[in-house]
């Protein structure tokens, strides 16, 4: 079995520049001893303009069979001669996959101290395997490579050409391309999604193979819509380890949303001492603004709406002036987190009683929800699909109607001033969309009118002259007339929609 990388380069960045990317000479056929056999790699062209790096592995059944690892043991009669003779020495699985993450550990990691501008850009690159075991065909194929930024190019192959008739076997053809991955996310991928595809793995699945998972997968797996099958697959159908990714991915997913870290969320985590100072974070930033405008308008009753895993609500806590704050969220396993962040079993009575978590969602009324002082909206709004943002006016400024409203958002002009974000491309995977300053105040200004708000805009980070700041916060305060210029009209229609959402 075998698979090749394929770049092409310039006379400034050569493609023979894989080499050192891959810590892989492209004047040498190097080979390196496995468990199962031997795996090669070599160069079948290496020029400046073009340049290819061939893994080939060479798998010694009788080897595999004597270590007890091939595949097809079990009760069956042919079982001891299928452990022989079978698909491994010829069809990609996940011997290659380990064969991959053994050969180019480096690479995997993003390491290349000759050449770490270019490990850290993507890079023009073709991946083709011949035989491919995939159980669920050219479509699954194409569902799991196609979100990752893969161009996917893959043909069933037949059973035998001569009987076309027999019909396609469970092989395909692959060639993926790229020009926005890393060769380091490329192999990650490949070792993840090989021994998906192939529905089996060459040896037991202990614990230890959520770890590996999440080193390989943490960075693209939670938001992938295949995430559940990927995982489950990964993980032989192991219920309780399948279960144990699914709640560290959700850790990692929540932790981007905050701009947070993993070991941040999770008390478990020991983070380690920093080395040297780091710049104050967007999300310490964020949580600043917010307090200080509270403080402003002499909030004591306080809503954080969509308050994932309770950052606000735990710096909220640290101030006597707040002196009840409910925290609201859709997610149950966030609210989870929340109660374990802030030690709720362990909170001594008086403190306890300032503070409460409720599962919600925002696209609906809640008589839960009015009657407070103020209600906050931190980087929730760009989460729902625009169709629904009117269920969620309605709901926060049309039916719990706090004295003050906080809502904050990622400003998408200064993210041209995100090195490592691609053009084009969100923030966090999860945002629906991103606003401009004018789009962002348009909106605002709609509510504000609406529903009898005054609004004032706030920068939050750094203030860039040329594109702003990095988010936008927005203070809208209750007009202390009476009533309402909402229209009987327009507030009927709104509850109907957010009904209806």
């Amino acid at each position: 079995m075998f698979l090749t990388v394929t770049t092409t380069g310039t006379p400034e960045h050569p493609a023979t520049d894989l080499g050192f990317l891959l810590h892989k000479h492209p004047g040498k056929a190097q080979a390196f001893s496995t468990s199962f056999g031997t795996a090669h790699v070599l160069y079948p062209e290496a020029e400046e303009q073009r340049c290819t790096a061939a893994l080939l592995l060479e798998v010694d059944a009788v080897a595999l069979v004597r270590r007890g690892k091939g595949k097809g043991r079990g009760g069956a009669p042919d079982a001891a001669l299928a452990q022989y003779v079978n698909d491994r020495p010829y069809a990609a699985s996940s011997l290659l996959a380990v064969a991959l993450s053994n050969v180019f550990s480096s690479a995997m990691r993003g390491v290349c101290k000759a050449r770490p501008e270019r490990a850290d850009r993507p890079l023009p690159l073709r991946v083709e395997i011949p035989a491919l075991p995939a159980r669920g065909g050219p479509d699954l194929v194409r569902r799991l490579f196609e979100p990752l930024g893969w161009a996917v190019d893959v043909e069933s192959v037949p059973l035998d050409t001569a009987f076309p008739e027999w019909g396609d076997s469970r092989y395909v053809r692959l060639v993926l391309e790229s020009e926005t991955l890393t060769l380091a996310n490329a192999l990650r991928h490949l070792y993840v999604l090989l021994p998906v595809l192939d529905d089996a793995k060459h040896y037991w699945v202990a614990p230890d193979e959520v770890d590996k998972l999440m080193r390989a997968g943490g960075a693209w797996l939670y938001y992938h819509p295949e995430v559940k099958l990927i995982t489950s697959r990964y993980l032989s159908r192991r219920w309780s380890l399948t279960r144990e990714a699914m709640d560290r991915l959700e850790l990692i997913r929540l932790a981007e949303t905050d701009d947070s870290e993993v070991e941040e969320i999770d008390n478990a985590v020991e983070a380690e001492a920093e080395q040297e100072p780091k710049p104050t974070p967007l999300a310490v930033h964020r949580r600043e603004a917010i307090l200080t405008a509270l403080r402003d308008h002499a909030a004591a009753r306080v809503l954080d709406l969509g308050c994932g895993e309770g950052h606000l609500v735990r710096e909220l806590l640290k101030e006597p002036r707040f002196t009840e704050i409910v925290g609201v969220d859709v997610s149950v396993r966030a609210l989870t987190i929340a109660s374990r962040r802030l030690k709720l079993d362990r909170m001594g009575e008086r403190q306890a009683a300032r503070v409460r978590l409720f599962q919600g969602s925002l696209a609906y009324t809640d008589k839960r929800l009015k009657g407070y002082d103020a209600a906050v909206l931190s980087e929730v709004i760009e989460h729902l699909d625009l169709p629904r943002l009117p269920a969620l006016e309605y709901a926060v400024f049309g039916s719990a109607r706090p004295r003050t409203v906080v809502v904050t958002t990622p400003n998408v002009e200064y993210n041209v001033r995100w090195e490592t974000l691609p053009a084009g491309h969100v923030r966090h995977r999860d945002h629906r969309f991103e606003w401009t300053r004018e789009e962002f105040r348009t909106w605002a200004g709609t509510v504000a009118e609406r529903h009898g708000y005054d609004v004032e805009f706030r920068p939050v980070g750094p203030d860039d002259p040329e594109v702003g700041p990095p988010t936008q916060l927005a203070l809208f305060t209750l007009k202390t007339t009476t009533g309402t210029p909402t229209t009987t009209a327009t507030a009927t229609a709104t509850e109907k929609e957010a009904k209806a959402a």
